[in-house]
């Protein structure tokens, strides 16, 4: 461990008071059983959500300053934030995490820059990939296994390797084959993100600063309010409702449990 993760580490009460953000009471031993629980409280709890951005908050990578905005304040956040968090409750309770430098797909096929998306490798027994700041993907943490194909619902994953280098698919239904991100294995530090954090949250060609958005997975589907647009999705199927600005704060805080100012209109 380096001087960065000592840093990040959480103490007692912490851990206690994340687990009750997640809704859980411990204590949990450091097992894959455990992993899967923590991975699906935090999606089903801890918004996907970019909203400081939009209010003109800056997004810093410090232990302190994420644990109050996630757990003390009951917000969410992006990848850097929920990932870089998780990253330490994870630690706190025993468990082997490497954080990952990822580059994401896009949909005209180029890749983001590196440190584009943080994501975590969790040792178990064997190696598992771990994402809570990727929105709308996997519920449970999925083995790093090359070629494997696991299921989850209406969607299944692969995870590729050649090289170094690994890649991340998403099929949903019968649909193709969708890349998500490749990454290596490289450890890395979470001060070795906080040059794309700052470009994410700042830069007009990050998506991240084109709407504000909030979303969150359900039992049954998801629920996502992007600028004025709400969409619910429901066992695979998706419906779409514009709302208005008055709506907004209470959409927040019915489905994302977040209490914010007013945000800009956009869609």
């Amino acid at each position: 461990m380096n001087d960065l993760d000592a840093a990040f580490a959480l103490s007692g009460a912490d851990v206690k008071a994340y687990l009750a953000r997640l809704g859980l009471v411990g204590p949990f031993p450091p097992t894959a059983e455990t992993l899967r629980l923590l991975h699906r409280a935090h999606l089903f709890t801890v918004p996907f959500e970019n909203l400081d951005i939009h209010l003109g908050r800056s997004i810093v990578l410090e232990e302190r300053r994420l644990f109050d905005k996630v757990v003390r304040e009951g917000r969410g956040g992006f990848c850097y934030e929920l990932n870089g968090l998780f990253a330490g409750l994870l630690r706190a309770l025993g468990f082997e995490v490497t954080l990952l430098a990822a580059q994401v797909a896009g949909q005209n096929g180029v890749f983001g820059q590196e440190f584009d998306h943080l994501a975590l490798q969790v040792d178990v027994g064997e190696p598992f990939l771990v994402d809570v700041g990727f929105g709308d993907a996997f519920l449970e943490p999925l083995r790093l296994q090359p070629g494997l194909i696991q299921r989850e619902d209406l969607k299944t994953f692969r995870i590729d390797q050649e090289g170094e280098v690994w890649t991340f698919w998403e099929r949903r239904g019968q649909n193709p084959w969708a890349l998500q991100y490749r990454f290596t294995r490289t450890p890395r530090d979470l001060a070795e993100f906080m040059s794309m954090c700052d470009y994410h949250q700042t830069s007009p060609d990050s998506h991240f600063t084109r709407a504000p958005l909030a979303t969150i997975a359900t039992p049954l589907g998801r629920v996502t309010l992007r600028g004025s647009c709400l969409y619910t999705t429901l066992q695979g199927c998706r419906n779409e409702r514009t709302v208005t600005p008055e709506e907004r704060p209470a959409l927040l805080h019915q489905y994302f449990g977040l209490r914010l100012p007013q945000l800009p209109d956009e869609c």
